[in-house]
């Protein structure tokens, strides 16, 4: 089947093996032969590239399954991997202002295109705001793919659909597709993706204040664990683009931007008024990576202009959300504002993850420390007897925040993630645990192997089997590559110390 159509049949589709293969669809045999004569050097690098985890008697035998066993997304997500059609411009001729973006990049022409769907019940392709956590999977072990996948998306920045449509929640109608915004995902498997984005219908996502901030966060992670430079090149238009259009939501001009009162971000049950401790903390994770990017990139002026919006974002973020014990869930003073949030350091799990937030004053580490502590203690601990993983909202009284559906769910995905920051803080023991509660759950208690699903509550209801979010487990093991690094460093330098 080396030739494939979606469900709008307007484009034929060529599946990327077919450069080894040809297009004639007679190539069972010289597939069938290859992988026979093969498959002992692939079972050999299978366990040459798993052997150093599952020999490591340190990590518990649970994680090792949930590491590789979740992997069965990447394969079984309605995956396409397609070649690019030579005369085909991934931003439909279309640039930024700045330029930098080839309209066949060189790895998209190499390594085709991937897409997968975010989870085999809720059907769009390469969904961002999730891809955004289950992306480690991709940029630890297929990272040319993950760039791939990322300059679909920066193509698609930049091109604007005007046609009105419905969004459901809402009733209001808006353009499918914004300029200079991040698309929510890049299509309908039953329409055509990449021509067609943002099949998502439930809210305007252009108004959503977490998709253009996780692209810039994507841009510099890649680049940290890549250290490929014409992709960060390519991508630092694209990334000045989002970001002055993230600037509007910033009404007030204190250097941080306010959520709208609706559910305006991947939590899209979950309202949210005003500064806000997750998109608070995405965004000046954001702005942060600008700086970064900005002198790696020789750009002074762009480099001092964000240096500002980050000393008064962050003033602004610790005076509005800040408690004295975790950052409130928002600042508008409603009755549930001061819910704990599980997922209330995601921008700064990005920093950690690309090298970066270690240089910060003791303070603010303190701050961070103090709130994943606070997470531990009441979403994991006072949730399911501690042997479910984190609820996603918790109240300071240690009762499930019950305002919405999703506040009073687990997310998977968004478990794994919050493990990974507590690994990145030193808190192995409350990482392992925490993620732990998942797996018993999923894998044991629900039975729901190989089928993950977005979420779970207390009494066990789930929604959403086969969900790309939890393959974010592989910022666990990055975590713990880097927590293994530092202690080798650590024992070297004490050995240094012993000899001079």
């Amino acid at each position: 089947m080396p030739k494939m159509t979606f469900g709008s049949r307007e484009r034929e589709h060529v599946r990327r093996y077919t450069r080894y293969y040809g297009t004639k669809g007679d190539a069972g045999p010289s597939i069938s032969h290859y992988a026979l004569t093969h498959y002992k050097e692939w079972e050999k690098m299978i366990e040459e590239w798993q052997t150093p985890i599952l020999q490591n008697s340190s990590l518990p035998s649970w994680y090792k399954s949930a590491l590789f066993n979740e992997l069965y997304f990447v394969a079984d997500g309605g995956t396409v991997w397609v070649e690019l059609p030579e005369d085909s411009d991934i931003s439909g001729g279309l640039r930024s202002k700045d330029g930098g973006l080839p309209g066949q990049p060189h790895i998209v022409k190499e390594y085709g295109r991937f897409a997968y769907l975010e989870g085999q019940e809720y059907r769009m392709y390469n969904t961002y705001d999730v891809h955004f956590y289950a992306s480690f999977a991709l940029i630890m072990l297929w990272p040319k793919l993950a760039l791939s996948l990322q300059y679909d998306i920066a193509g698609s920045v930049v091109q604007h659909d005007p046609t009105e449509r419905l969004n459901l929640m809402s009733g209001h109608c808006s353009p499918v597709k914004t300029r200079n915004v991040v698309p929510h995902d890049i299509g309908d498997p039953d329409d055509e993706p990449w021509l067609r984005v943002n099949a998502y219908m439930i809210h305007d996502t252009a108004d959503w204040k977490d998709l253009n901030l996780k692209f810039v966060l994507h841009v510099y992670r890649d680049y940290h664990l890549t250290q490929d430079t014409q992709y960060l090149k390519d991508m630092w238009p694209i990334c000045q683009a989002v970001m002055k259009t993230e600037m509007k939501f910033d009404k007030d001009g204190d250097g941080l931007i306010e959520n709208s009162g609706y559910a305006d971000q991947t939590y899209d049950g979950w309202s949210v008024t005003g500064p806000s401790a997750y998109c608070g903390g995405l965004w000046l994770a954001s702005v942060c990576v600008m700086c970064k990017m900005a002198r790696l990139l020789n750009s002074d002026s762009v480099y001092e202009y964000y240096q500002d919006v980050l000393k008064r974002g962050s003033e602004a973020f610790d005076k509005l959300l800040w408690n004295g014990n975790y950052y409130n869930y928002d600042s508008s003073g409603r009755s549930l504002s001061n819910s704990v949030m599980s997922d209330q350091c995601a921008g700064h799990w990005f920093l950690r993850a690309s090298g970066l937030g270690d240089d910060d004053d003791d303070e603010f580490q303190h701050k961070v420390c103090s709130a994943l502590q606070t997470v531990f203690r009441l979403n994991v601990m006072c949730f399911g007897d501690g042997q479910m993983g984190a609820v996603n909202g918790m109240r300071p009284e240690g009762m499930p925040d019950r305002s919405s559906v999703q506040s009073d769910e687990v997310w998977v995905g968004v478990v794994y993630g919050l493990a990974a920051t507590m690994i990145h803080e030193g808190m192995l023991k409350e990482g392992l645990h925490t993620a732990e509660g998942c797996y018993r759950t999923v894998w044991e208690h629900l039975g729901m192997a190989f089928q993950t699903p977005e979420a779970y509550s207390e009494k066990g209801i789930y929604r959403s089997l086969a969900y790309m979010r939890p393959l974010s487990i592989w910022a666990m093991q990055l975590a713990l590559d880097n927590l293994m690094s530092w202690l080798k460093r650590t024992a070297i330098n004490k050995s240094m110390c012993l000899i001079f």
